[in-house]
């Protein structure tokens, strides 16, 4: 699966705002509008954002 879909599904199950989910994920409340615009992250945000949806999830 691709990181955009996996944050959606996330943001989908859990309600979460874009903005919230960036701001606390990677402290950027930008970062899913500019990844819907086609911005590559690095594989350390990557794995940041990985590590945040797995933690939040049971």
């Amino acid at each position: 699966m691709t990181l955009m879909t996996d944050i959606d599904r996330y943001l989908r199950r859990t309600g979460m705002p874009e903005t919230k989910f960036g701001r606390l994920a990677v402290k950027d409340p930008r970062l899913v509008s500019d990844l819907r615009r086609g911005r590559c992250p690095g594989s350390r945000v990557t794995e940041r954002l990985r590590f945040f949806m797995a933690k939040q999830l049971p």
